[in-house]
């Protein structure tokens, strides 16, 4: 077990077999795609502690739960996740965010080129894809 104080929060992230189990904040406006991302973190071992569907959403749950990692959708209604995650990575420059889209990261970045996102997965993906590019950033 490794605790490390972050934002006068203890957070405390256990690993097993190497992996870090974390707490997440899923963001996307389907709530059937926010149930299959769920249902692969938390068989991944990851705790869902909040979810949003919409940038709006996302930036007061995050400011209120501090999660360990986001998955981020793109195109949403009210605030997109290009906003969102600009505004996150704003007042948290060390959020970890993985854009979970079914836009590519190539067509994402001509969009905006400095999108801070640091991990990005297209839909539809693979368990075990969704779940290396978690682990690859906590």
């Amino acid at each position: 077990m490794i605790d490390f104080l972050s934002n006068t929060i203890l957070c405390v992230l256990i690993e097993m077999d190497g992996v870090y189990m974390a707490r997440a904040l899923i963001v996307d406006d389907s709530k059937f795609m926010r149930k299959v991302i769920a249902d692969v973190l938390t068989s991944g071992g990851h705790e869902i502690v909040g979810e949003a569907d919409n940038g709006y959403e996302a930036l007061e749950l995050y400011k209120k739960i501090k999660p360990d990692f986001v998955t981020m959708d793109i195109t949403m209604h009210g605030k997109d996740g290009i906003m969102a995650v600009a505004e996150i990575k704003n007042i948290d420059p060390h959020a970890k965010i993985v854009v979970v889209s079914a836009l590519s990261e190539k067509t994402l970045k001509l969009n905006d080129s400095n999108i801070q996102a640091d991990a990005y997965i297209l839909k539809p993906f693979e368990k075990e894809d969704l779940l290396k590019k978690i682990n690859s950033i906590i």
